[in-house]
């Protein structure tokens, strides 16, 4: 039997043939249209009798025969006959023409109709082969998939009978521990009931004995270590706490580096400043755009500078100018997509940063959201003293005096880590970074006493709590201790240069060296001009002047040189 897609294949050839017929008669018409009409005398002759001789079907007037007078041919007479007799000839000839093309025609007609026929046959019995042969691979494929799904029936049913037997021995085994956790339970009361008669005690009884021996004893000892070490306290208060202060700034202690709102690009050539630049500017103006950096661009080879007073805006532009010019494709769509990825970098190595930071001091349960403004810090500076290391420096101070006070440790450290914290935020929302400090703890969650202190460090608001002193007392020891916070470049040599002007402007002075960053000033004086009173003299006034008239950190000495030198030669 056929299928519904045999049937339909099958539909199909059949309107194939019969459009071939159709199409074959309709030829056959057009070809009959084309031909020339026979003789209407003569059309049913013809196709009685295509093979007919045409003096049988030649009306009687055309036989010569007929046209012959009793008395004897003429010779007019004999001519018209000829002519008669081949005029039949001829059209005798058309005739049988006519009828033997009309019959091959017939049988070429035929013969293509059957021929159609057939080769729509065999098309329509190859693609049913063909359609038996892919149903019976899918007939094979649908039975290898029913063995196949058959065997995994047949493996999970086996692994469930092994659950379920594993199940069962669970289940006996449970019984058994059960059995003999009651057992243990009844042999452990027999011997506490053995012990309570032996000791005369009933377990409470002992524990609570026990116990109040212990406790006795704890508390005297606590009381003679409590009077030790408030005696040791009392004796060496002062002696510990400054050696405590010191030591805490020696540990703490790091390397700075100078503030700064201007960063330098190198470049391999003077050929890429141009490049920077772009065509009419495009390129400079995109990246300015983008970055929200100043590029300056002057007669200094092999660099650009970058200005800014957003740290971390200006070390993202950085980062995305050195970036463009290691790749050597500047435009403003790569400016836009190197930029973003700096940006993406930057977020990282800033939460990076502030990850370090908690770890260091040992915060762990600082809000998440407090944690990516912390890292910003990286990138500020005060004074030339980073930020966040200051902050750690804090903390550690805080830490040691909080620990020597008998305070709390975690919650000081907490405090002077988190009191500069509104430094991070002074360039989005307007006010003191100790209010806005205290803003964003009081919002993320903080303890009162956290709060208070960043607030108060400045003294805007008046201090109320240990730790809030605590947090002030660490922020002056760490921004106080020497070198910790240094000057602008420009200000540096301006205060250099000034120092050696108020020296050199007195009576006497032969030459003025400023030495050790700006902290000593060695004044020479010629000795027949300035004795040794008048030297004194002389750096006491230079003291007091540079104390009217410049600003600086930590203290500056001044060193007035006289020497006597006696010289002979000998001859």
């Amino acid at each position: 039997m056929f299928g519904g897609f045999e049937l339909v294949v099958l539909a199909g050839l059949l309107l194939l043939i019969a459009g071939g017929v159709f199409w074959a008669v309709t030829a056959s018409r057009r070809n009959r249209v084309a031909q020339p009409p026979l003789p209407r005398r003569l059309e049913g002759t013809a196709e009685r009798l295509p093979r007919a001789d045409a003096a049988q079907v030649l009306p009687q007037q055309f036989d010569p025969r007929s046209s012959q007078s009793e008395t004897g041919p003429s010779p007019t007479d004999t001519t018209a006959a000829e002519g008669t007799r081949a005029t039949a000839d001829a059209y005798n000839l058309d005739l049988r023409a006519r009828a033997d093309a009309y019959s091959i025609e017939r049988q070429a007609k035929a013969d293509a109709l059957m021929e159609a026929a057939r080769v729509a046959r065999i098309d329509a019995e190859a693609e049913v082969r063909a359609r038996r042969a892919e149903m019976r691979e899918q007939r094979l494929d649908l039975e290898r998939r029913e063995q196949r799904l058959a065997d995994r029936e047949e493996r999970l049913d086996t692994e469930a009978r092994a659950l379920d037997d594993k199940a069962r021995q669970l289940e006996e085994l449970k019984s058994d521990l059960k059995l003999q956790r009651k057992a243990l339970a009844g042999n452990e009361a027999e011997h506490q009931q053995a012990l309570e008669r032996v000791a005369g005690l009933t377990a409470e009884q002992a524990k609570a004995e026990l116990v109040a021996a212990v406790e006795h004893d704890a508390k005297r000892q606590a009381v003679l270590v409590a009077r030790d070490i408030e005696r040791q306290a009392i004796r060496e208060a002062d002696a510990k706490a400054q050696s405590i202060v010191v030591g805490a700034i020696q540990r703490v202690a790091s390397e700075q580096t100078s503030e700064s709102v201007v960063s330098a690009v190198h470049l391999p050539g003077d050929d890429m400043k141009g490049r920077i630049i772009g065509r009419e500017g495009r390129n400079i103006r995109s990246f300015e755009q983008v970055t929200g950096v100043n590029v300056m661009i002057d007669d200094t080879p092999e660099s650009v500078l970058l200005s800014c007073f957003d740290p971390v805006r200006r070390e993202t532009a950085r980062m995305t100018l050195t970036e463009l010019v290691r790749d050597g494709r500047i435009h403003p769509a790569r400016i836009e997509e190197v930029h973003e990825r700096s940006k993406s970098q930057i977020e990282e190595q800033c939460l990076r940063a502030a990850e370090d930071a908690l770890a260091e001091v040992g915060i762990s349960d600082l809000h998440p959201a407090l944690i990516p403004i912390l890292g910003t810090l990286r990138y500020r500076t005060s004074y030339g003293q980073n930020v966040l290391k200051h902050l750690i420096e804090c903390a550690h101070i805080a830490g040691l005096m909080a620990a020597e006070l008998q305070l709390d440790v975690a919650q000081c450290k907490r405090a002077a880590f988190l009191h500069d914290i509104g430094k991070a935020l002074t360039h989005e929302v307007e006010g003191s970074h100790a209010i806005i400090g205290a803003d964003l703890a009081r919002k993320y969650g903080e303890h009162p006493d956290i709060v208070h202190a960043i607030e108060a460090h400045h003294n805007e608001v008046e201090v109320r709590t240990v730790e809030a002193v605590l947090t002030q007392a660490a922020d002056a020891i760490s921004g106080s201790r020497p070198g910790a916070r240094r000057e602008s470049l420009e200000a540096y040599v301006q205060r250099l240069e000034r120092l050696e002007e108020i020296a050199g402007a007195r009576e006497g002075v032969d030459k003025v060296f400023a030495m050790q960053a700006g902290r000593e000033i060695r004044v020479m004086v010629a000795p027949d001009v300035v004795d040794d009173i008048e030297a004194q003299v002389l750096a006491r006034d230079i003291a007091k002047q540079i104390e009217e008239e410049l600003t600086y950190p930590g203290q500056i000495r001044v060193t007035v040189v006289r020497e006597s030198r006696a010289t002979e030669t000998a001859r």
